[in-house]
């Protein structure tokens, strides 16, 4: 998976299912995607908090070499995350993890290093232990699919968990895959609900609305939403993948 800035809940369901997370940290940057931005809830519904980067001249750049233009962004973030979350009933538990989290790496220079170091905070905090690797270490060539299983046979993977919403081009790619004897399946997630402040609840917000809320059970309450993967065949059968998804946040 692309590292994302604050991931949804969705993402570390997704990374407690294997045995081996590959982050992939070379993947082509795009703008305005989940890569540079997220949700917190607000009174006013969700609101996007997004990176500040250098875009202009810089086409086709790779997501480990996207370079944040206002190094000290994460204070108006940590304001804004404070404003709407103080009240919430864990939040002094737990955001002075994620005030030393930014802390850590300020001033930030690279959008890579600002996602990976919240993830690597957030998926401990949510009971998720899985081991992480960055895929610019493995030195695996290739495009797409092809690049996908490759990285999965450098590391012994006998099957694939893939979200949802990537299931239209790896189906068209389905051959790599059994090429090199991997078995595919893909994520099948419900948002499940949780405790919120300001009114009606509001899905697929970054984990740390979970996290403020519902604190020590959140990893409990994350899991609650995972059902039995989608096999090749329940995907092919449906017109439309993503319409098996309930949200883009993958």
């Amino acid at each position: 998976m692309q590292p994302t800035y604050l991931p949804w809940v969705g993402y570390f369901d997704l990374m407690d299912q294997v045995d081996q997370f590959i982050l992939l940290d070379d993947a082509q940057f795009v703008k305005q995607s989940w890569q540079q931005r997220n949700r917190i809830k607000t009174p006013e519904g969700l609101q996007w908090l997004s990176l500040p980067i250098f875009l202009r001249g810089r086409f086709g750049q790779k997501l480990n070499e996207v370079e944040i233009r206002e190094p000290e962004f994460w204070r108006k973030h940590l304001k804004t995350v404070e404003t709407n979350y103080r009240r919430s009933q864990f939040f002094p538990k737990y955001y002075e993890g994620l005030l030393r989290c930014f802390e850590a790496g300020s001033p930030w220079q690279r959008l890579i290093d600002v996602n990976v170091n919240l993830i690597t905070w957030l998926a401990p905090e949510l009971d998720v232990t899985t081991p992480l690797i960055r895929a610019s270490t493995l030195a695996v060539e290739g495009v797409r699919s092809e690049r996908l299983a490759a990285l999965c046979e450098v590391m012994g993977a006998a099957a694939y968990v893939s979200p949802i919403g990537s299931a239209e081009y790896l189906l068209d790619d389905l051959a790599e895959f059994r090429e090199h004897r991997i078995d595919l399946t893909f994520q099948h997630y419900d948002h499940p609900a949780h405790r919120q402040l300001f009114g009606p609840f509001c899905p697929f917000a970054s984990a740390i609305d979970l996290l403020f809320n519902e604190g020590p059970a959140a990893g409990q309450i994350m899991r609650s939403g995972r059902r039995p993967a989608f096999t090749v065949d329940e995907v092919r059968a449906t017109a439309r993948p993503n319409e098996m998804q309930s949200d883009s946040n993958t």
